[in-house]
């Protein structure tokens, strides 16, 4: 069998060909990731500059001014000055430990993002289970917390990350239970349906109305998850200096600060998309099924603009109240959990699914 070089060439060029569109593909899977990542990234450093310029509103100062316009890359400055600080790492703690501790609390915290929907169909993975996986992941950061008060060899940093598994565990179970209230509601577990449940009725449609005691429940439960004030119990610094992250310093300090805000961000985020409506805007005779059809393009951009809008609102709650409200005790923290919200929560279930029993 004779093949000639032009034979050989063609089937050269065309094996090239079908390697570049593997690599084409591959780098098309890693755009959506790495535009999400962006965005949450870029959400982060707005989400520090409200806080310092609404905690200076409050406290009647001046605020950040200097580090670009109205100090907008204040939070910028602070994230590279961390970057290039040394690395301390305690000389008797458990350096295994010590290190992968704020990986995990950041990794555990970015994964909950994949099943936010930002859009119609803007969401990086619609899941049957998409509530149930943020619920399983966000369990997993107090570990990393855990292990990083226990590696750094300090009582105070020991101290502070006992408390922060203590916490999660006890307002876990409420915000579990209140979540399950709103799927039964919708009868599903995925974001995207629970979402477009409430669209089906406007502005009174929305979880909000159906589920008030809910969403406050949800709401307390969710600032207790952020270890935000008044519950920022396992970082006191009056007590515990600065709890599991006394020994830090450096890049690690800094991913702490940012799984804190992450934390609040995907919380924000969730309170919008299970109680608020989502991408909805909810105006009579405006429809977003209707804006979708005629601009896919504005109707997505339109919904981002609104789901964004609803979470920031919420954003600006949790950094008022953060202001305004004193710390609580270890004692009543975990009294409020285990005796309150428990209960409540407990209760508001029952009367949910009792209702969809009889509405049946």
């Amino acid at each position: 069998m004779i093949i000639y070089a032009t034979e050989v060439q063609t089937i050269n060029s065309f094996l090239r060909l079908e390697s570049l569109k593997e690599v084409y593909g591959l780098i098309w899977i890693f755009v959506p990731i790495f535009s999400l990542v962006l965005g949450i990234i870029t959400g982060v450093l707005v989400i520090v500059w409200l806080e310092r310029e609404i905690s200076a509103g409050i406290q009647q100062r001046i605020g950040p001014e200097y580090a670009g316009p109205l100090g907008i890359l204040q939070a910028l400055a602070d994230g590279t000055k961390l970057l290039f600080k040394e690395d301390l790492r305690p000389s008797r703690g458990n350096t295994p430990l010590f290190s992968i501790g704020p990986s995990i609390a950041v990794i555990s915290i970015l994964l909950s993002y994949s099943v936010i929907p930002f859009s119609n169909h803007l969401v990086l993975a619609d899941l049957n289970i998409g509530i149930f996986l943020w619920i399983a992941i966000s369990s997993v950061a107090p570990i990393g917390l855990l292990m990083s008060g226990y590696g750094s060899n300090n009582k105070y940093s020991f101290l502070g990350g006992l408390r922060a598994a203590a916490q999660a565990i006890s307002y876990e179970i409420p915000l579990t239970l209140c979540v399950l209230s709103i799927s039964l509601l919708s009868n599903s577990l995925s974001t995207v349906d629970i979402v477009e449940a409430q669209s089906k009725y406007g502005f009174w449609g929305w979880n909000l109305w159906r589920q008030p005691i809910g969403f406050i429940i949800f709401l307390i439960s969710s600032l207790a998850e952020c270890e935000r004030l008044p519950f920022d119990l396992p970082e006191a610094e009056e007590e515990l200096i600065a709890g599991y992250q006394t020994e830090y310093s450096g890049i690690k300090f800094g991913l702490f600060y940012v799984a804190s805000y992450l934390n609040l961000l995907i919380s924000s985020l969730f309170v919008t998309v299970l109680y608020l409506g989502g991408w909805n805007i909810s105006i009579p005779y405006i429809s977003m099924l209707e804006l979708f059809e005629k601009d896919q393009i504005f109707g997505t951009t339109i919904g981002i603009f609104i789901t964004l809008a609803k979470t920031y609102l919420f954003l600006f709650i949790s950094i008022a109240t953060r202001w305004t409200l004193p710390r609580l005790r270890m004692d009543q923290l975990l009294n409020l959990g285990w005796k309150f919200l428990l209960p409540i929560s407990l209760g508001n279930l029952l009367l949910t699914t009792s209702f969809q029993l009889f509405s049946l």
